[in-house]
């Protein structure tokens, strides 16, 4: 849900857009072949420790990572950054949302990961890329080392069908807050895609509870750190409290400030947060 904070809080967005900018001159970017389509991704860093950037709803690694791409640590860690299929760069296909798409998303991050070479990586997902990061945990315990996951969960209840139907019509945001997502997109193709994330996402309440993964959280044996910010208007405070009651030994920090886009607004605290857990 990348770009659903601008509805709530766009005081943010010059943050986010800046983030875009923040680049040092190590990043490099490519497109490998992966289950069918070519996918986009950039990567900084020499270190030993690979880690993975999931980005939300939307976004790219472009849009959604800009400080942890320039300013994570480049000599403890190896940072690659990813466009799933239909976002940002990963285009074409048109992004589309079947009821495996979370699913499918995850195939794709670790088969990608496999294709640029890493064996063990960790994972960092934001929002939807959170949800995504899950699924991935659970189904390749092998694979993954470790895993933050902020802004995410694992089912989708009465109140958060009500908050994205509240901003379903994006002609009611403001110019402003339209603008990322127009530049990248166009007009026509962002309001098509984002319709249709809604409808994606909202499609999981007709679940039994509404489940998108609850049932392959218990599965997840990698050590888990789950960040919320406590002003977050687009992820209850309850849905961090299910994750961690329900993936064994995983710790959950709260920002008291942090709302859903709390790696921007805080970049540094996060950095630190993140290096320290990854180094432990």
């Amino acid at each position: 849900m990348a770009f659903l904070l601008r509805r709530f809080c766009t005081t943010e967005i010059n943050k986010a857009v800046k983030g875009i900018r923040m680049y040092s001159s190590s990043v490099t970017s490519g497109r490998r072949r992966v289950n069918g389509v070519d996918l986009y991704y950039e990567q900084t860093g020499r270190g030993k420790h690979p880690v993975l950037l999931l980005p939300g709803a939307l976004g790219s690694a472009r849009t959604d990572f800009g400080p942890q791409l320039k300013s994570l640590s480049k000599e403890r860690f190896t940072v690659i950054g990813w466009d799933p299929r239909g976002y940002g760069n990963s285009r074409p296909p048109e992004r589309d949302f079947p009821p495996h798409f979370f699913e499918r998303d995850a195939e794709d991050a670790v088969e990608l990961m496999k294709v640029l070479g890493f064996g063990r990586f960790s994972l960092l997902g934001w929002s939807d890329g959170g949800i995504t990061a899950l699924i991935a945990a659970a189904k390749n315990p092998d694979l993954i080392n470790k895993m933050v996951v902020w802004g995410s969960n694992a089912y989708v209840s009465p109140q958060d069908v009500d908050i994205y139907q509240a901003i379903y019509d994006v002609s009611k945001w403001s110019a402003r807050m339209r603008k990322p997502m127009e530049e990248m997109y166009g007009v026509e193709l962002f309001v098509r895609i984002w319709e249709s994330w809604v409808d994606g996402i909202s499609q999981f309440a007709t679940r039994p509870e509404g489940s998108i993964c609850m049932e392959l959280l218990p599965l997840i044996s990698c050590p888990t750190l789950i960040i919320h910010g406590e002003k977050d208007p687009m992820v209850p405070n309850f849905h961090p409290q299910y994750l961690h009651k329900h993936i064994g030994g995983s710790r959950l920090h709260l920002m008291p400030e942090g709302k859903h886009n709390l790696h921007l607004r805080f970049a540094a605290e996060f950095n630190k947060l993140v290096e320290e857990f990854l180094d432990e």
